[in-house]
């Protein structure tokens, strides 16, 4: 059984760890993946910072205090309120409303990842990396059978395992993380070749990565997932990303 973990407070001015995320081009999509995944197509994207670990509930307190937003609904929950765990339940707005109060703190631009940019990071270089370790499957990934093998029941606390070559932990797994695209199955097949928004419009929010109540906890690099922007689940949240000016 996971452990249940005491709350502790947040600490008083806490910032996130961003690490550099070099500009460069990668394939996007995979064959051996869903449809939605096809076709696959090379894609450049220009440099940004990327958040080393899922927003935390220790980093989400700080902005519920000091913007009077109102607490997620597990908040509170025993096996979800541990400082270290990613904050779940949240929308895609709360996520928005985070990184608008992050870029007014810190006088930089944050906000949530495009498709392409979270893709582009997980895969960190490699194009041919089915996940962010590597290709050989989750029962093969010796750090899988240590941490998601038996009884699950939350998320695990973030960066405890090894991150991956760009500096980043639990990509692919533990929870959910909302991107900036409007989601739309076939937009493949109509992306642009440099830096790719997204479809202007749509009725679902993409997502990416995988989820501690999954049967398989961790999700490919190219696997796309997606769900209305108001929805709040317990295996969702969020990492941010910060422009480079």
């Amino acid at each position: 059984m996971q452990t249940i973990f005491k709350k502790e407070p947040a600490a008083p001015g806490l910032k996130p760890e961003f690490v550099l995320i070099p500009g460069g081009e990668f394939v996007m999509g995979c064959d051996q993946g869903r449809d939605e995944e096809r076709p696959i197509h090379r894609v450049w994207v220009d440099r940004f910072e990327m958040c080393a670990t899922q927003v935390r509930n220790l980093d989400y307190a700080l902005f519920l205090r000091a913007a009077s937003h109102p607490e997620p609904a597990l908040w509170h929950n025993a096996g979800f309120d541990h400082p270290s765990q990613p904050v779940v339940a949240v929308s895609w707005f709360d996520a928005i409303a985070y990184c608008d109060w992050l870029s007014d703190m810190s006088g930089s631009r944050c906000r949530l990842p495009t498709e392409a940019e979270w893709e582009y990071a997980a895969k960190a270089g490699r194009d041919d990396a089915l996940y962010s370790w590597g290709s050989s499957s989750p029962q093969d990934w010796p750090e899988y059978r240590d941490r998601w093998l038996g009884e699950v029941s939350a998320p695990l606390p973030v960066g405890a395992g090894t991150p991956n070559p760009f500096g980043l932990y639990d990509m692919g797994e533990n929870v959910h993380e909302w991107c900036s695209d409007w989601y739309d199955p076939a937009y493949y097949a109509v992306s642009p070749s440099r830096n790719p928004q997204g479809p202007t419009a749509g009725e679902r929010r993409a997502s990416r990565g995988g989820s501690w109540r999954h049967q398989i906890k961790v999700s490919r690099c190219a696997a796309r997932s997606s769900i209305p922007p108001h929805f709040r689940y317990a295996d969702y949240g969020f990492r941010v990303v910060r422009e480079i000016r």
